[in-house]
């Protein structure tokens, strides 16, 4: 794979790891134990593909955080946005 590649796949990695965090712990709080647990090994797979790529170049660290934040963002706008549909 190309540089550029992996930095983009990681950075995407990270963006659904952070995407089932914040799903995880909306479901934990929901008391849905089977899709906490879903979220909880989805988190692990992309997280353990993340961290075999970024312990060979530690330069897509950047690409983890940047995936990481971009996650847990839209995320989080999503749920607040349909939150406020339902309340209307």
């Amino acid at each position: 794979m190309t540089y550029i590649i992996t930095f983009l796949g990681v950075a995407l990695t990270l963006f659904l790891a952070d995407v089932c965090w914040a799903l995880y712990f909306i479901k934990i709080e929901e008391r849905n134990s089977f899709m906490s647990g879903i979220y909880g090994s989805l988190i692990y797979l992309f997280g353990a593909f993340a961290v075999t790529q970024y312990t060979e170049d530690k330069s897509f660290i950047i690409a983890a955080v940047i995936g990481a934040f971009f996650g847990t963002y839209v995320t989080v706008e999503w749920k607040r946005k349909k939150d406020k549909k339902e309340k209307h």
